[in-house]
């Protein structure tokens, strides 16, 4: 396994156990003692955990991950819904996305889209984005007309943040805004760790005229601190197979369309 496949396996078991033991991990993950310790070493330098005498302990930014180590997790799941999400957005579209694992495979769906037949070049797609990595990624594309907002860029998520975001959003208006989002919870609504992140990500879902949020199954009926917006502002979830039924009916019985991929 490589190591960067590994550092994502050892953030995921703090994140969900809040502790790691060096013997344990080694025999869950097939690899020695010793590669688990040097690879808690890496990440206790890059902060992301804190090293204890045979293992290590969650640290304050381990539940917010930075989006390299976010890329391995449930992947088959998160490519499923992006297709799916895709194809629920017509060409000429205004599109709004945030940043974020699922939204990024999402762009790279939307780019790679055959142009409709009788189409001679030219704009088939406006997308509106505040992540500088999506703007990056479709900033190629001669058929994809982008727009990336002002703001500050958040090292974890490569999202702009702030107020120059909204003055750039305030004048426009989206058919579609695609989200992606840490938590969504059928009474609370969708919402993400960072403050600064919800705000912006809230300006892109009101530009719009119909919010598609994409999550997979781990983020449903959980809770985050910050909220991006009411579940009556949802028109669609797009999730995996293994979203929990309970959850599922109860987000559809709110008029909200829900697709399992």
């Amino acid at each position: 396994m490589a190591s960067h496949a590994r550092w994502t396996q050892l953030l995921e078991i703090l994140s969900d156990k809040g502790q790691i033991d060096v013997l344990n991990t080694a025999e869950q993950l097939g690899c020695s003692p010793a590669t688990i310790r040097r690879d808690l070493d890496e990440l206790a330098r890059q902060n992301l955990l804190t090293r204890t005498r045979g293992g290590a302990v969650v640290s304050a930014v381990a539940y917010d991950l930075p989006l390299r180590y976010k890329v391995a997790r449930k992947a088959d799941e998160k490519l499923r819904i992006a297709k799916a999400a895709a194809a629920l957005i017509p060409s000429g579209s205004t599109v709004g996305i945030n940043g974020g694992t699922t939204t990024s495979e999402v762009a790279r769906e939307l780019a790679v889209r055959p142009a409709p037949a009788g189409a001679s070049g030219g704009t088939t797609m406006t997308v509106v984005t505040n992540a500088i990595n999506i703007a990056n990624e479709l900033a190629v594309r001669p058929h994809v007309k982008i727009v990336v907002t002002g703001g500050v860029a958040r090292p974890n998520s490569y999202e702009l943040v702030g107020p120059l975001v909204n003055s750039v959003l305030n004048g426009l208006a989206l058919d579609y805004t695609i989200l992606g989002v840490d938590a969504v919870h059928p009474r609370l609504g969708a919402a993400t760790h960072d403050e600064s992140e919800a705000g912006a990500n809230r300006a892109l879902a009101e530009c719009a005229s119909r919010v598609i949020v994409v999550a997979d199954s781990s983020k449903l009926g959980r809770r985050a601190f910050a909220l991006v917006c009411e579940m009556s502002a949802v028109s669609v979830l797009v999730t995996d197979k293994d979203a929990p039924q309970d959850i599922v009916e109860e987000i559809a019985a709110r008029g909200i369309e829900v697709l399992c991929v």
